[in-house]
């Protein structure tokens, strides 16, 4: 859907799902804006239209992410999905312009909430629905600017004749936004909260990765760190156990979907896991599969399905319609922080002996049973990229943690030719959607190399 279409449907009638895990929530009745949100009840209801929101984001953003990386390629390497792995992308793509509108219509739903908050008379109410909407709205952004550079800011409920928010914005500027918000986020939020939801150390995880992608190692090393030294996340002992064992205490945060539910479920873990006989993406390159090391066997039976080889094995399904799946799509869990927070110690060194950052990187790598950094030996960033590459494989990390970290072109360009395949830098970034920008009269403008 159209940005414009977007501002004007759901404002006139925005329908909301019920979702049935934890998030116990009765549907709403399509209702006109002029005639809602007058009640703390109604906010809350439109605060639960956001995360029903969020839920589209997964399900095919692992083709925009790991598919244009070094860690996964289609089956068939046919129609759009070949484009990804090609590097081919086209301003066209349907996947790319679902993602743009999906994201967008999360903003628009988060800008709901925060024009309404009057309406919320109890204070402890009111700032956990102004946190949850800010998150929501960091998170979209977030990942607009990761994957298009410069991309529109969207901070209030706008309509089509709203011109000036269809200018792109400087990537910076949008960081800048972003981490604003993350920070209001987490001074507002819960320590905890229904799993699903936004809390603060959610707001403050994100906050980190976000301050890493914008250079700033110190500020992500300080928000980090209260959730590396706290006792309110963990690692799970299991690996396989963060994946099936929903709702656990290493999540920060994560998207919730139900089993065999019209609404509530997803697909993605079917493209991803359908035994080879129809889908096929998301599988494992050659190359990932090479890289992983053979004594890594307490994670491979997870990364790698064990039905098929070229599958990932974090995503097995088992609803009834395979269609219809439930499992969660994890966004931020702990394994991640101590990682980032590894990084943010390490700042723009190539390696380095900071106790603190080598025991967050052990931390990880005991769990997974590989050696650990010891005897006054130095942990370098190439150890930390392939640590990361290979504990959160398949959670659409890995190509933006090569931006990250500096590296994306010669991994990338390497990688290509040894697939038969082109590569520019240009192709780092998605293209603006070729939809949005005719929607737009040209304020809107395409990528270099689109």
């Amino acid at each position: 859907m159209k940005l414009k279409n977007i501002i004007i449907v759901l404002a006139l009638a925005t329908a909301f799902t019920s979702c049935e895990e934890q998030l116990d929530l009765a549907p709403l009745s399509a209702v006109g804006d002029n005639g809602f949100y007058t009640s703390a009840d109604e906010v809350e209801g439109a605060v639960i239209a956001i995360y029903d929101g969020l839920q589209t984001l997964p399900l095919r953003e692992f083709a925009l992410t790991e598919m244009r990386s070094d860690n996964a390629k289609s089956k068939s390497r046919e129609g759009d999905w070949a484009q990804f792995e090609a590097n081919t992308v086209a301003p066209t793509n349907q996947a790319v312009g679902q993602y743009w509108a999906a994201n967008y219509n999360v903003i628009f739903r988060a800008n709901v909430v925060l024009e309404n908050l009057d309406s919320v008379s109890v204070d402890a109410d009111r700032k956990q629905f102004e946190g949850e909407a800010k998150f929501a709205r960091a998170l979209a952004h977030f990942n607009l600017v990761r994957a298009f550079g410069d991309v529109p800011i969207i901070d209030q409920v706008i309509i089509q004749t709203d011109e000036d928010y269809f200018d792109r914005d400087a990537a910076a500027s949008v960081l800048a936004f972003i981490d604003a918000d993350l920070a209001s986020a987490a001074s507002l939020l819960p320590e905890s909260n229904e799993f699903g939801r936004a809390t603060s150390g959610a707001a403050n995880g994100l906050l980190g990765k976000v301050r890493l992608t914008a250079g700033d190692h110190a500020g992500a090393a300080s928000v980090l760190a209260p959730l590396v030294n706290g006792s309110t996340y963990s690692l799970m002992s299991d690996y396989s156990d963060v994946f099936y064992q929903e709702g656990n205490n290493e999540i920060l945060f994560a998207i919730p979907y139900v089993n065999d539910d019209v609404n509530e479920s997803q697909d993605f873990s079917y493209e991803m896991t359908a035994f080879g006989v129809r889908a096929g993406l998301n599988y494992l390159t050659d190359d990932f599969k090479n890289s992983m090391s053979p004594d890594d066997t307490l994670r491979a039976p997870v990364i790698v399905s064990s039905n098929n080889a070229n599958e990932t094995g974090k995503y097995l399904t088992t609803s009834a319609d395979v269609r219809r799946c439930g499992n969660d799509w994890i966004v931020l869990r702990h394994a991640d922080v101590l990682l980032m927070y590894a990084e943010a110690l390490m700042g723009t060194s190539t390696q380095t002996a900071d106790a603190n950052a080598i025991a967050a990187y052990n931390a990880v790598r005991k769990r997974a049973g590989q050696s650990e950094v010891t005897g006054g030996d130095a942990l370098t960033k190439e150890a930390l990229a392939d640590e990361r590459r290979f504990e959160l494989a398949f959670e659409n990390h890995r190509l933006y943690d090569l931006i990250r970290f500096g590296n994306a072109t010669s991994v990338l360009a390497a990688h290509a030719a040894a697939t038969g395949n082109a590569f520019e830098p240009t192709d780092l970034l998605l293209p603006i959607p070729q939809a949005e920008i005719n929607i737009s009269a040209g304020k809107l403008t395409q990528n270099p190399g689109y």
